[in-house]
């Protein structure tokens, strides 16, 4: 509601306060976040290099739903392409070290010259308008594989609300379909730069993803190897800029609010 500038002072300072309430954004609190880290060598190895479980991540001290929901991911992600035998555990990060030293053992047994590896990393990506966006990334390397596999998911924190929110808590409803067809606009203009032909195109199709961090300019949608590009090329990373999002995404996710 819009203040009229000559308010009547009907109510008195009441009604006021209730124009100025309209007006004065909510504020949010910051949310606290630690670095963690920690690393496991896999016990008793015959030989070495030894497999190693490796963490460099965030901890939230006030807020263990939010330092939960970090560490399960990442687990969920140290455990890459699983043959479904192995037990894995996302509770702990000593439980998990423990499934994926039982995988490094049998791995050995065929390759003898490299030693399996994960990698685990949370780090603050980018903090406006009371969005604090974490960048998550893994690394899995399994003995005797040709070349590990990169791994990156976004955690978008709303710290108005105190809680993780996911694409569809970003968009206007019913704007998904919308959404995707400014993800191919995106994706045209990044086969542009990397000077990429109609046969590369055919040959690796976009396909929708959820992966989106909504920086301060653009958000940006990246994706994993061989997602829709070969290893060589890494994690294409594309980037839709908020003039193309108006009626799509919420205001608040645009810096409107």
């Amino acid at each position: 509601m819009k203040c009229p500038r000559g308010a009547v002072l009907v109510g008195g300072m009441l009604a006021l306060a209730g124009c100025r309430a309209e007006v004065a954004p909510m504020q949010a609190k910051e949310i606290d976040y630690e670095p963690f880290e920690t690393s496991f060598v896999e016990p008793d190895c015959p030989v070495e290099p030894c497999a190693v479980v490796e963490v460099s991540a965030l901890h939230f001290p006030g807020s263990p739903v939010l330092s939960d929901h970090l560490r399960t991911r990442l687990l969920l992600m140290g455990q890459g392409i699983t043959d479904g035998e192995t037990e894995w555990s996302s509770d702990s990060w000593e439980a998990f070290a423990d499934a994926f030293f039982a995988q490094a053992r049998e791995a050995r047994q065929y390759a003898t010259h490299s030693a399996s590896r994960v990698g685990l990393e949370a780090q603050a990506l980018a903090r406006h308008d009371e969005l604090l966006i974490i960048e998550l990334d893994g690394y899995v390397y399994h003995a005797g594989q040709a070349h590990g596999m990169p791994l990156t998911e976004f955690m978008v924190i709303d710290e108005r609300l105190g809680q993780v929110v996911s694409l569809d808590d970003m968009l206007l409803d019913g704007q998904a379909p919308a959404f995707q067809q400014t993800l191919v606009r995106a994706h045209e203009r990044w086969l542009r730069e990397q000077e990429l032909d109609d046969e590369f195109a055919a040959g690796w199709p976009l396909y929708p993803s959820r992966n989106v961090a909504p920086l301060e300019s653009a958000w940006v949608v990246r994706y994993n190897v061989y997602e829709i590009a070969p290893y060589a090329l890494g994690q294409p990373e594309l980037s839709i800029p908020f003039v193309e999002l108006e009626g799509i995404a919420k205001p608040r996710y645009l810096g409107r609010e």
